[in-house]
């Protein structure tokens, strides 16, 4: 018997399941993942960059790209894990109808996470290519900081999961955006070096995610040094090994009375 918690090759089928649905409003759905980072890289990297110039030894729109490269993985991968996970489980009840197949609930968050990280990945490359475009992504290491972005999606995406699965309604997200996702969109090197910020400031820093997904996404698009990413790989990898469980807890409690 598998165990509650870990999922099997099922969960790909789930995962299929969301990417044939996606394939019909695909292009709508590029558009929303890609507009706001665009706008950003347009008017903070070009806008502001005229004034800031230069951070470090790089230009600030190259600075900023790898920040909204790493800022999207985050907001890609929950909005997805959130709204699309809130909807299914309630509005369409789907997940209860995966339920009566062989799938378990762990190949159903499974299949959430894996997509949500998914989708963080299409939206990643899409603002890599922009990114280039505008002579913004100088390192030919730059794709595999998709890697980071996929895994970014899979840490993410269970913390959205975790909060779809307590949420009453859609207006319990604000809370979540608001207390948690914008901090990190703010304080964990998006912008600005962690060095600028005070040390308490630093210190809470260093143990949110996003705070390790900037450190390995802008060496591998800037051509900078990396700084200890196997701490930085190892607080991912931890995150997610820590939240996926969380995850399929709290939505078998939801969804199985």
């Amino acid at each position: 018997m598998t165990r509650p918690y870990f999922p099997t090759r099922l969960c790909m089928q789930v995962w299929r399941r969301h990417l044939l649905v996606w394939r019909k409003n695909a292009p709508a759905s590029l558009v929303a993942n890609l507009g706001e980072p665009f706008l950003y890289l347009l008017g903070m990297g070009f806008g502001l960059g005229r004034y800031v110039d230069t951070m470090g030894t790089l230009s600030y729109p190259v600075y900023l790209t790898a920040g909204i490269l790493a800022a999207n993985s985050m907001n890609a991968a929950t909005f997805e894990a959130i709204y699309g996970g809130f909807t299914r489980m309630t509005r369409q009840q789907t997940f209860h109808a995966m339920l009566a197949t062989p799938v378990g609930i762990a190949d159903i968050v499974a299949g959430e996470v894996i997509w949500a990280a998914t989708k963080a990945v299409f939206s990643g490359a899409a603002i890599l290519l922009v990114g280039a475009l505008m002579g913004a992504i100088p390192a030919a290491t730059a794709p595999w900081a998709l890697l980071v972005v996929f895994l970014s999606g899979l840490v993410f995406a269970s913390m959205g999961m975790i909060v779809t699965a307590i949420s009453p309604n859609y207006d319990f997200f604000m809370y979540y955006f608001t207390l948690v996702t914008t901090p990190m969109f703010l304080f964990c090197g998006v912008f600005y070096p962690l060095e600028s910020l005070p040390e308490l400031a630093r210190l809470a820093a260093a143990w949110l995610p996003l705070t390790h997904v900037v450190a390995l996404i802008r060496p591998l698009t800037t051509g900078l040094p990396f700084d200890n990413p196997w701490w930085h790989l190892g607080m991912l990898i931890g995150f997610a090994v820590l939240l996926f469980p969380m995850a399929v807890r709290r939505i078998s409690k939801r969804i199985i009375v």
